[in-house]
């Protein structure tokens, strides 16, 4: 004759604290342990506009300085590099921003446009700050 065993089988229960005690503890190491970086960026004083409409985002950014050094996405380049990047942005059809200081020469400027028409880029946009008219009342 066989005996059937009545085996009963404990639930656990799974205490989660000590989990979140390891991963503040993790946390708050991370956090200690990193290193913040502050990215120097040049100042740059846009002319004031008026009118205009902000775009969403841009694709090619060129920052023209004071100084009237030309940089591309924060990098400084030479003409003959920066036609080679107006070019590549021609074949993929993408905006070029423009920033030009406010004591930029206007030179600089029309050089720079004048790059990207002879490369083939459509979409050229100059970035300024808005400026509030102000009304005679």
């Amino acid at each position: 004759m066989r005996f059937r065993r009545h085996i009963e089988l404990e639930k656990g229960r799974l205490d989660i604290a000590p989990l979140i005690d390891v991963v503040f503890l993790l946390l708050i190491f991370f956090m200690l342990t990193s290193s913040f970086i502050t990215q120097q960026g040049i100042k740059v004083n846009l002319p004031g506009t008026v009118s205009g409409k902000s775009l969403p985002r841009e694709d090619l950014l060129i920052l023209i300085t004071d100084k009237n050094q030309v940089l591309v996405n924060d990098i400084k380049v030479t003409l003959e590099r920066l036609k080679f990047k107006i070019g590549a942005a021609a074949k993929n059809k993408t905006h070029i921003m423009i920033k030009s200081d406010k004591e930029a020469s206007l030179g600089k400027v029309v050089e720079i446009w004048d790059l990207c028409r002879d490369a083939g880029v459509t979409n050229i946009n100059i970035a300024t700050i808005h400026k509030e008219i102000e009304r005679e009342r």
